[in-house]
């Protein structure tokens, strides 16, 4: 069990949260000229209330900053009702119904990944399993090879690094990264138009929204938010959960007794260590966040990871409850931007959980060895994650 010395890095920006939610819940940051949102029933609101806290990064960035990379022409950077009419294009190959048909696909590859560290009695949990499981799923639904999962791991680092403490070199090595991506998938584009095949790449380029073919930005868009973003949070997802499970490992036991008790305890690590930090939203108008009078035109950071240790919402929100009832978290965001990948994530953590618990038997120990957090301002987990058991 890794003691809270071993923590410290990881877990200082709850503290931080907990002290804003107490003393500034609403800040202006004049550095960055942005508002911080931190408590629960805000962040909800901005979340929810589209007409007035926009997603589209021209109703509140510079233009110097929209469109730093693929993300920004996805839906997740639009508002309706061409935010739906894109989302609708893909919803399909998401629904609960289309997703249960994967299920035996999930486990086979889930069992194939831990075939090859099992008798080991150790493994790096991200870069076994809770890395390789949502990627090559995902690649499988979008018709591109598997194989180089490493470079998508690159893309999908470089998607959503940077932080305060970004070097020139960081910055630069990101950007590389993206012409990298953009190149390797304007290449796909090109050869499924020549060789359409069933799959979701061929399906876009085939869609029409209001009788037009979607650009390439928007394509780009699509298929780095659903290769590269959406992984990240199943990945950082299936690594905070052990996380907690290590905080806790009696909750190991109480699980591996009862099953039933599995969709709860992934609940709650959404909630306890949110995979996303925060989003970022633009006011359309002129309003009031608590006591605040925000004009409009101005950027917000909504603070889902802060949001979800919220006391008002959450009794005991400190604490780690793997069946706590009941539990509105946030953690796949709110109103019309809902994760649509919900559904997969929950399928993907509750298979790997489950196998987890089926095949790695006793007690799980995460390495005294500090971890190192992801370098993100809007991702939360880590790099990697060495657990043992017992063999």
């Amino acid at each position: 069990m890794q003691t809270n010395s071993k923590r410290a890095e990881l877990t200082a920006t709850y503290d931080w949260y907990r002290q804003m939610r107490e003393a500034q819940p609403v800040f202006f940051d004049p550095n960055i000229q942005a508002w911080h949102i931190f408590r629960y029933d805000d962040v909800l609101r901005v979340l929810s209330d589209h007409a007035t806290f926009s997603s589209d990064e021209s109703s509140f960035l510079p233009p110097e900053y929209r469109n730093a990379t693929p993300i920004s022409s996805s839906m997740l950077r639009m508002d309706p009702p061409r935010h739906r009419k894109l989302r609708n294009l893909v919803s399909l190959a998401f629904t609960p119904r289309m997703v249960a048909h994967m299920e035996s696909r999930i486990q086979a590859i889930t069992n194939g990944l831990l075939d090859q560290v099992q008798a080991s009695g150790e493994m790096d949990v991200i870069r076994d399993l809770a890395y390789p499981l949502p990627i090559t799923v995902i690649a499988e639904i979008l018709g591109v090879p598997a194989e180089r999962r490493e470079e998508f791991k690159q893309w999908s680092d470089a998607s959503v690094g940077g932080d305060a403490e970004s070097t020139p070199e960081d910055i630069q090595a990101i950007m590389q990264a993206m012409e990298s991506m953009k190149a390797y998938f304007n290449e796909v584009f090109e050869e499924r138009r020549a060789h359409p095949q069933n799959d979701l790449v061929s399906a876009l380029l085939q869609a029409e929204v209001d009788g037009e073919r979607l650009s390439n930005e928007e394509l780009l868009g699509f298929c780095v938010l659903l290769l590269v973003a959406g992984n990240e949070t199943t990945t950082n997802l299936i690594g905070n959960t052990i996380l907690c499970l290590d905080e806790h490992p009696e909750a190991v036991e109480r699980l591996r007794a009862n099953r039933e008790l599995v969709p709860g305890a992934l609940e709650e690590a959404l909630r306890y260590y949110s995979p996303i930090k925060l989003t970022i939203r633009g006011t359309t108008t002129e309003t009031m966040i608590g006591d605040q009078r925000i004009e409009a035109g101005k950027l917000l950071f909504a603070w889902i990871a802060s949001a979800d240790r919220d006391e008002a919402q959450f009794p005991d929100a400190s604490q780690f409850n793997i069946e706590r009832e009941p539990n509105r978290h946030l953690g796949f965001g709110r109103g019309v931007h809902f994760c649509l990948g919900a559904p997969l994530a929950r399928l993907e953590a509750k298979i790997a959980l489950n196998t987890m618990l089926d095949r790695l038997p006793g007690s799980w120990h995460v390495s005294d060895a500090p971890l190192s957090p992801i370098k993100s301002s809007s991702v939360f987990g880590v790099k990697q994650l060495p657990l043992t058991w017992e063999k």
